[in-house]
């Protein structure tokens, strides 16, 4: 009983915040273009699964995802698993299997990613196949999991966040001048549709059960940030994988 009226909680707020999305589309629909509703039942049975979707979903990360990614962290952190020096001193080497988890939760998410997927697709439509639809997914999918596991040893080691963000997008300018001109809007693309459904709440809950447990850091100071490598380092995997392409078909024809 308790979950369902917490279901039926998490329902209401989510009518509320799609509310101002519905009143602005059918707003502009008969106020503006003054054009009927086409398919009025289809659509509105579509908001009505939009609604229960999103609910179900956000219940779902309460319930799983959100403890999982802190369970996760706060076990792989475990001062027994990981093992002290005989003086007791933990170092970043201590947690290589924290950054290989977040390399492997990185690479699964984004994969999994339903607004990748749906990217992937339109840029093989629009490019005639020229854009590998798989091969766009796993250089975005390679370049979260390798800014994933870089954000995790950050946290581990205290280091500044914006030390990281200022190279990484010194390499992506640099990245830029020299990328396939038709590769560039889609890569910076792909840096934002990462960081949605599937992919943020795992790695949020990562982010902040691993600074919960490492001492002397703050979940606040320490704990965010993750998600900005897993935007910034896929625009530089999406770039260097259409360098490397270029390259070898040039090798190859050439």
């Amino acid at each position: 009983m308790e979950m369902l009226l917490h279901l039926l909680q998490t329902l209401l707020g989510t009518v509320v915040d799609v509310l101002p999305i519905a009143a602005i589309l059918f707003g502009f629909q008969f106020l503006v273009l003054r054009r009927p509703l086409f398919n009025a039942k289809q659509v509105l049975m579509g908001f009505m699964l939009v609604l229960l979707g999103l609910a179900l979903f956000l219940e779902g990360l309460d319930l799983a995802l959100f403890p999982l990614g802190r369970l996760m962290a706060v076990q792989l952190t475990d001062p027994v698993f990981l093992g002290l020096d005989e003086d007791g001193q933990i170092n970043w080497h201590h947690y290589l299997w924290v950054y290989l988890f977040a390399a492997a939760i990185g690479f699964s998410t984004t994969i999994a990613e339903p607004s990748l997927i749906a990217v992937a697709i339109k840029a093989n439509q629009v490019s005639g196949g020229a854009i590998s639809e798989w091969g766009l997914r796993i250089a975005v999918a390679i370049g979260v999991a390798a800014g994933i596991a870089l954000g995790s040893y950050r946290i581990v080691s205290g280091t500044p966040l914006h030390w990281y963000i200022i190279s990484g997008y010194i390499v992506v300018i640099g990245q830029t001048l020299y990328a396939p001109r038709s590769i560039i809007a889609l890569a910076y693309d792909s840096g934002g549709v990462t960081t949605s459904t599937v992919t943020v709440p795992l790695v949020a809950a990562l982010g902040l059960g691993l600074s919960s447990s490492i001492p002397g850091r703050s979940p606040l100071l320490d704990g965010f940030g993750l998600i900005a490598f897993a935007s910034l380092f896929p625009i530089m995997s999406v770039m260097a994988y259409a360098q490397l392409s270029e390259w070898w078909g040039k090798r190859k024809h050439g």
